[in-house]
């Protein structure tokens, strides 16, 4: 290939359209995916992005002509080709998503057989190698005809008369369309016990991404078993344009329209996704955005109750509610770097029940160790019902016991120089020192985490401390004041 593939990131892919990610960059991964994992099944699925199903039928004929039989299963989040991957034993699996991404990018995540990640140093690297090796002529040879013509009338690609790119691919005989909805609705509704709920009013947000359709075959199915639960739906509908913005909670100004839905519907709390919703993010019923930290402790406690002793993992940027929470409860806390293939990995090793990170992602034993938006929620929903406590009393009892102060990043021109004075004056006082992930110092009854980005100049700062909220931001200032100090 002339110039390298650009869109190959630590653990995904992601790239501007038409510049780093096109059809046959997408041809090209398929072909290299299927090769380099010698894989003879793949399932693949697509979010509500326009670019997805174009870019998903491409990597599809990579597949296909590198000997994959593929089965696609259409519109569908991160979490829905997870459950594929292990539910139909298959040699791999290809989400095509741009997640929270802005509306001129695309993507992918990618997983072995049982849904286990694939990142840069198991095996993401050399499928890019692969791809960039393909030769020009046979990639333009074997496809032109395909990439070039969205409406076909032609033996070319497959020689078999076809009239749209999916009769192409159906022409081979190794592609299929396929559904686990049913299968995966069922799934969800294990983690929980139905007959523990009591009539609950919730708001859910999908942001016109893929969440939508899920919830809806989740609602279906609830209902059926008398399940007292209202949803009250804001910008559910799927749409490709996002009409409401990309949906990404994470950012405050993308919040008013769940809180708002909350405070005028009296739901018991809000639910809001980012586009291929393997994150969920929780409002009370006052409107009020619930940091994903508490929701940690929260998810571990209802899993510790059905299960004494469970183990759960965490990540060390906060960690003082959920280490407190879990011991309390009898169950064992681990510590593990920050980053969906380190959490992964360290639950596969300990057989943890449950991991989660302050980011909102949740990660699930039972789902192949891996991230969901859907059962976090459930289990929220069952909490609240067996606790018969609202979201906001017991999340606001957590924030006062141990308060935090949220990831605050800071664009340096030398983060290396930033990290070095902020160790300089701290680390001689601490009581103790983590180096898990960044620099963790701890000091009595308060500590901070401090973490460099891998890809740009940013030190990322979280600070929480015991049950004092002028000391948490005391103490927020001072380092924020040493970290920008340039």
């Amino acid at each position: 290939m002339a110039n390298p593939i650009t869109c190959f990131k630590a653990y995904d892919i992601r790239g501007e359209l038409n510049s780093q990610l096109t059809e046959e960059v997408a041809y090209r991964i398929g072909y290299a995916f299927a090769a380099e994992l010698d894989a003879k099944t793949v399932v693949v699925g697509s979010d509500v992005r326009l670019t997805s199903t174009p870019l998903k039928l491409a990597l599809s004929a990579g597949l296909i002509d590198a000997g994959a039989k593929v089965t696609d299963i259409g519109m569908a989040g991160t979490e829905e080709i997870y459950f594929a991957t292990k539910h139909l034993g298959v040699d791999g699996g290809i989400e095509v998503t741009a997640s929270h991404n802005p509306i001129n990018y695309n993507g992918m995540k990618l997983v072995k057989a049982g849904s286990i990640p694939i990142s840069g140093d198991t095996g993401l690297n050399a499928i890019k190698e692969r791809a960039e090796e393909l030769s020009d002529k046979f990639v333009n040879g074997r496809s032109a005809h395909y990439f070039n013509n969205e409406t076909v009338d032609a033996d070319a690609f497959f020689n078999g008369k076809a009239h749209t790119r999916k009769d192409l691919l159906s022409n081979s005989g190794q592609y299929e369309e396929s559904s686990c909805m049913n299968e995966y609705v069922e799934h969800m509704l294990s983690y929980v016990n139905l007959n523990n709920f009591t009539p609950l009013k919730i708001v859910v947000n999908a942001g016109n991404g893929s969440a939508g359709p899920a919830l809806d075959a989740i609602e279906k199915a609830m209902h059926d078993k008398n399940v007292p639960i209202e949803f009250i739906k804001v910008h559910h509908n799927a749409d490709g344009t996002f009409p409401n913005g990309i949906p990404n909670p994470l950012l405050p100004e993308n919040r008013a329209d769940t809180a708002d839905a909350v405070k005028a519907s009296g739901a018991d709390f809000g639910i809001a996704w980012d586009g291929d919703f393997d994150r969920c993010f929780l409002f009370d019923a006052d409107g009020e955005f619930i940091e994903g930290y508490y929701i940690v402790g929260l998810l571990a406690e209802a899993f510790i109750e059905k299960s004494t002793d469970s183990k759960i993992i965490y990540d060390p940027r906060v960690y003082w509610n959920t280490e407190d929470i879990v011991a309390n409860a009898g169950g064992k806390p681990i510590k593990s770097k920050t980053g969906h293939a380190f959490i992964k990995e360290r639950m596969r090793k300990e057989d943890a029940v449950y991991g989660g990170e302050m980011s909102a992602h949740h990660y699930f034993r039972d789902f192949a160790y891996c991230d969901s938006g859907m059962i976090p929620w459930l289990l929220i929903a069952e909490l609240v019902c067996v606790k018969k406590q609202t979201l906001a009393s017991m999340v606001k009892e957590r924030i006062k016991a141990f308060p935090s102060s949220g990831e605050i990043n800071s664009k340096l021109k030398d983060a290396d120089a930033a990290l070095e004075r902020v160790t300089s004056k701290y680390q001689p006082l601490a009581s103790v020192i983590d180096t898990t992930d960044g620099l963790g110092l701890e000091f009595g009854t308060w500590r901070f985490n401090l973490r460099k980005s891998n890809t740009e100049p940013v030190i990322r700062l979280n600070v929480e401390s015991k049950g004092d909220i002028p000391l948490m931001e005391e103490k927020t200032k001072e380092v924020l004041a040493l970290i920008r100090a340039e």
